[in-house]
Formats: structure tokens, C-alpha cells, sequence
């Protein structure tokens, strides 16, 4: 509850926000908890029982950071940074502040036992069935603590899934791909001209790249709302769906892209307003001009098509119109 923020980031929240999801702990527990309005770890694994059985896996976030309230912030201060007035650092990304989330110090004296304590709480959640973790900005830790983690995980889990979720230079993205990251996320947000897409995803499907990097072509993300979403509507939405579906093996949408969510928190920004970030959301799931049905349709046609199913083998054929842009994928056996 310290420092908790309310709706679109405000700092006067109501008692009963439930601040950002990013902001990990409370007087309740810290990673290996589960907030006691969702329910308790056995729910959440009857949840991921319930879930198989639809054939529906449950990814979780994997955040190595913690709120002012975690149980580590008095138990292990030395994992934290200090200012010189002894209070701990909180998060920074001038000009935000994130006076609710303090970072991991990583250059601990103590580093051996906090590498093991994120190692038990990552085989915590593997044991209550999670095979799949989104990992919150890897690239700001250090490359050999991920190395190990992934490493000791893959050592009785092989099949548990590392996704990046890595916005930086591309050879830090390459580089997480190279030391065990399954997934990575990519530039596909901002390729939205028909030479970008082409440039880039010749990029991706050709080596060096491809032999070690497999993108997952997220069309939004909590963080990004593309302008090309906010100005195009429906059909920008239908677009970037479809190529996010077709040019990748793995792709993904945030909440609210299904409802053609598009309102930005202010002109210019990539921010969403009513963020789920900071609050929760309701929905109507069958509100009129949703894209369900043409979302489900595309799934199916990645479990038909085998050369959906892969980063390889992709042709970008001549148009001459730089409005319409056309290619075709084949398998590895060489059926398209």
C-alpha cells in the first residue's frame, strides 16, 4: 500500500486500487504469494489445471523487482540501493518516477543468495504448472545471472518458455537470445510501412538472426498503443492482426485489442488512458464491433498451415503499390 498509485498514475489512489501489478508485494507476502483478492496458490493451480484443460497454457510475468512493502525491503535491504540519507532508491525513467517499485541491486555484495532466492521463486511457480514466463525488462540485469537462471531451469524443465520482453539495441536482444531466451520481443510495433515490414522481417527470417532469435510480434502491449492504432481504427487493427498472425510462428495482443481499444492518455503519447497498469477494468467482451471472430479465424489457420508455424521460408513478392504488401511462407518441407 506505500506509495501505491491510483488510476492513470495518479498519487491520490482510493483504498480499495489495487495499484501497479508491477509494483510486487505487500504485508501479505512477496513473490511466491498470491493477492488475496484473487483467491490462494491452491486456486491458482486449480486455475492452471482448469486452463489445460481447454488446451490453454497460463503464462506469468516474471518482474524481479518489489514494492516499498515486499517482505524482502526488511529482510534483505542490502539487495536494494541506498541513498545516501540511508532511504532506499526507488525506480526512475526521467522524466517518470516510480515511487512504488524499487529495483533489484544486482552488484549486492550478497548476490549469490539473491540469484538463489529469484532462482526458488522462478521454480516455484514451474512446480504450480507455469511452463511459460514473460520476463519484465531482462536487458537491465545482468546477462550471466539470466545465463544461469535459464540454464538451471532448463536442467529438469527443458520445456519451460523465456520470453524477453526486451525494448533495447539489437544486439542486447540478440545477445538474450544467445544466452537461453526462448522468445524476444521486437521492433513489429514500430514497422508499419510496407519497406519497413519487408527490410525487417527479411531480417528476422534470414541468418545470422534466425538461427538463435525467434520474435513474437506483439500488436500492442500494456506500454504501446502505435499511433497507427489510434488513427486507423478498425482496419488498422485488422491489419496489424493479420500480419502480426501470418509473419510470425508467435504473436500476441493485449487485453482491450480484441474491443478495438484505442484512446491514448494524452496526444502524442504511446500511454493507454484507464491503463490496466493501474487499475481493474471491467469489459464486454461481446460489445458490438469486436474482432473475435476474425481473431479466432486466424488461429485456426495457424493450426491448419504448417508454415505459419515457423520463421523460415518467407518471400515478399513485387506490388506496385506501396499501400498493399504481399508474400508467401512455406514450411520446411517446402509446402506453402
Amino acid at each position: 500500500t506505500t506509495e501505491r498509485k491510483g488510476p492513470n498514475n495518479t498519487l491520490n489512489p482510493s483504498e480499495d486500487a489495487p495499484g501497479s501489478p508491477w509494483a510486487i508485494g505487500s504485508h501479505d507476502g512477496g513473490h511466491t504469494a498470491v493477492d488475496p483478492g484473487l483467491g490462494t496458490v491452491e486456486d491458482f493451480e486449480w486455475f492452471v489445471d482448469e486452463a489445460s484443460k481447454h488446451g490453454l497454457e497460463v503464462a506469468l510475468d516474471l518482474a524481479f523487482q518489489c514494492s516499498p512493502d515486499h517482505p524482502w525491503v526488511r529482510e534483505h535491504p542490502e539487495w536494494f540501493r541506498h541513498r545516501p540519507d540511508g532511504s532506499i532508491r526507488f525506480a526512475e525513467n526521467p522524466p517518470k518516477q516510480y515511487q512504488d517499485i524499487y529495483p533489484i541491486n544486482f552488484e549486492t555484495d550478497d548476490w549469490k543468495a539473491l540469484w538463489t532466492e529469484l532462482l526458488n521463486v522462478t521454480t516455484f511457480w514451474v512446480e504450480r504448472g507455469v511452463r511459460i514466463f514473460r520476463v519484465d525488462n531482462p536487458h537491465t540485469k545482468p546477462f550471466p545471472f539470466w545465463e544461469w537462471l535459464i540454464r538451471s531451469v532448463h536442467a529438469t524443465h527443458p520445456e519451460v518458455i523465456f520470453l524477453a520482453e526486451a525494448f533495447t539495441r539489437p544486439k542486447r536482444m540478440a545477445g538474450l537470445a544467445k544466452l537461453g531466451f526462448t522468445q524476444s520481443y521486437s521492433y513489429f510495433t514500430w514497422r508499419n510501412t510496407k519497406q519497413e515490414l519487408t527490410d525487417y522481417f527479411l531480417e528476422l527470417t534470414s541468418a545470422p538472426l534466425a538461427d538463435f532469435m525467434r520474435p513474437n510480434l506483439f500488436a500492442n502491449t500494456p506500454d504501446i498503443l502505435h499511433e497507427y492504432l489510434q488513427e486507423g481504427g478498425r482496419p488498422a487493427f485488422l491489419a496489424r492482426l493479420t500480419l502480426a498472425a501470418t509473419l510470425g510462428p508467435s504473436y500476441g495482443i493485449y487485453s482491450g485489442f480484441e474491443l478495438i481499444e484505442r484512446t491514448a492518455a494524452e496526444p502524442g503519447s504511446e500511454e493507454y488512458l484507464d491503463s490496466e497498469k493501474y487499475q481493474v477494468k471491467p469489459r464486454d467482451w461481446d460489445a458490438p464491433g469486436n474482432i473475435k471472430g476474425e481473431i479466432r479465424r486466424l488461429n485456426e489457420l495457424r493450426q491448419e498451415f504448417p508454415a505459419l508455424q515457423h520463421n523460415h521460408e518467407l518471400w515478399f513478392l513485387p506490388v506496385q503499390n506501396d499501400q498493399l504488401i504481399a508474400y508467401i511462407k512455406s514450411d520446411p518441407g517446402g509446402d506453402p
